[in-house]
């Protein structure tokens, strides 16, 4: 049954038109409304849609190029800022190392200061001390001449001669080059 039913239809398929939009009557509304449909689509686009975009993209462009034209400019102050920055530093560096050469030339100042009052103590000491032991040396010298007389008179006693105080004392600074 099935097949019969394909059969007629088939049939009267014959008979119609393949596609019924090309079929030749209906083409005056579709050209109405194709010219209708894409005429209000040109005006919708060229009245809202695209002077929208069109101001969105200029105020892009114009956003964009202040924009690079301010960094542009913070670029310039930075390099500006940095270069003043490395002045500063060198005036710095500079004058630290002045401030160095300065208190370096006075510590050296005051040390040789310092060094030239302890030498000069250190001389009058050694004099003082040069003269105290010149004066023991001297005070030492008289006893050693009085303590050699005495043992040379004893020494001479012993031996069984005689000799007179002077003689010894004279004989003893003879022998301590004194005479």
């Amino acid at each position: 049954m099935l097949a019969i039913i394909l059969a007629a239809d088939a049939a009267s398929g014959a008979e119609q038109a393949a596609f019924p939009p090309f079929e030749t009557w209906h083409f005056p509304s579709q050209v109405f409304w194709l010219v209708l449909l894409f005429g209000t689509l040109y005006i919708v686009l060229s009245r809202f849609i695209l002077p929208s975009i069109g101001n969105t993209l200029e105020r892009r462009e114009s956003t964009i190029a202040s924009d690079l034209d301010e960094a542009a400019r913070l670029n310039d102050e930075a390099v500006q800022a940095q270069k003043a920055v490395e002045v500063s530093i060198a005036k710095a560096h500079a004058k630290a190392r002045e401030t160095a050469d300065k208190a370096r030339s006075k510590i050296d100042k005051d040390i040789a200061a310092e060094t030239a009052k302890v030498d000069a103590e250190v001389d009058k000491k050694l004099a003082e001390a040069e003269t105290r032991i010149a004066a023991l040396r001297a005070d030492a010298m008289k006893n050693v001449e009085a303590i050699a007389s005495d043992a040379a008179e004893s020494v001479v006693a012993k031996f069984g001669s005689k000799a007179g105080k002077a003689d010894v004392s004279k004989a003893v600074k003879s022998a301590l080059g004194e005479g």
